[in-house]
């Protein structure tokens, strides 16, 4: 994923915005899943080739999941059917061709909160179709990263409003630093160096330790923060990361079978990935990882699924801080909104007051 200051640059030079302000939208909710876009234009502008370069720009996957996790799924309306009944849907892209308009390249707008609150509609305005097949093309790469960016820190915003505050305290208290969480979660281990959170779940959380098997087609997720003490630079190369998260899950993160637990995968297919990463706030600048584990020990591999963490220097105490989401959920199940969520979570990381 691209780091937000760059995205924000990008589209200061790409998008304008018609500075209005919108009534009437307090109250209202967006609709449609998170993860989806919807995409509104006439039938026979979604069935040509612009639908191919869409598709090719805007369905981008989050790597190395596996099975793959795409940032987005097309959903197509009509003008006619989107005035209808999807009008509040959460991320809108409208392709409008108008031959009256006086354009030597296509127009890009951008609008949030139009028919609901937490809603962003871009559209894309172009006078013949040739035009517009061009903007689709070659500019709606930056088309997906605002509505990349918008998804995440829609769910940071609602995690943000709804205080936990008795978790909060504990990860302020012990790690001196602040996340978004939403207001279910709950602080399941709590050691000097380590704590695990549970998320609300549609089922019963991942037995770690003690008997139960996990539901059939539950998404079950967490965060998991830990720190260590902070020698030099080179801790932030990614093999030194991933050796030192491998040490910190083993004692603190056992399965429910004795001698197991919690594990990197290291097939070359899904093979750890590593980025820079600077916070939503801009304040925490690190490095994030994104990679799958694997429940090891007692010579065979168990169940697994994906995580996604941001480690740094906590910038007032000499400590190496990693703050690391995981998703375990069915390979027949979606993990988009679980994994957005804790991408949410990374990204909210600043430093306590």
């Amino acid at each position: 994923m691209k780091t937000f200051f760059l995205i924000s640059l990008l589209g200061v030079i790409l998008f304008s915005c018609d500075g209005k302000k919108y009534s009437g939208t307090q109250g209202l909710s967006v609709t449609g899943k998170v993860g989806e876009i919807l995409v509104v234009c006439d039938q026979g502008i979604w069935d040509s080739e612009i639908k191919t370069a869409l598709d090719s720009n805007l369905t981008q996957f989050i790597m190395p999941y596996f099975p793959d996790v795409a940032t987005f799924d097309l959903v197509h309306k009509t003008p006619s059917h989107f005035e209808q009944g999807v009008k509040r849907f959460r991320n809108t892209l409208m392709l409008t061709i108008d031959p009256k308009a006086n354009l030597k390249e296509a127009e890009i707008t951008k609008r949030e909160n139009v028919f609901a609150h937490g809603q962003l509609i871009i559209e894309i305005l172009a006078k013949d179709y040739n035009q517009l097949l061009d903007a689709c093309k070659h500019k709606t790469r930056l088309v997906h990263n605002e509505f990349d960016v918008y998804e995440w820190k829609r769910i940071e915003k609602a995690f943000k409003e709804k205080k936990n505050p008795r978790v909060d305290e504990a990860i302020k208290s012990n790690f001196g630093i602040s996340i978004a969480l939403p207001d279910e979660a709950r602080l399941v281990s709590k050691r000097a160096n380590f704590f695990r959170i549970e998320l609300p779940v549609a089922s019963r959380p991942i037995e770690f330790v003690g008997g139960g098997g996990q539901d059939v087609g539950a998404i079950l997720s967490g965060v998991m923060i830990y720190q260590y003490p902070y020698l030099d630079s080179s801790q932030f190369v990614l093999e030194k990361l991933l050796q030192d998260r491998d040490t910190m899950l083993k004692y603190n993160v056992p399965h429910e079978i004795e001698g197991m637990y919690m594990g990197t995968q290291y097939h070359e297919f899904v093979y750890p990935e590593g980025n820079k990463l600077i916070s939503s706030d801009q304040s925490v600048q690190g490095f994030e990882v994104r990679g799958m584990f694997a429940f090891k020990g007692k010579f065979k591999n168990g169940t697994g699924g994906a995580f996604w963490s941001f480690h740094f220097k906590h910038p007032k105490r000499n400590q190496l801080i990693t703050v690391s989401g995981y998703v375990d959920a069915p390979s027949t199940t979606s993990w988009t909104h679980a994994i957005r969520e804790i991408q949410a979570i990374i990204n909210s990381v600043s430093i306590a007051k």
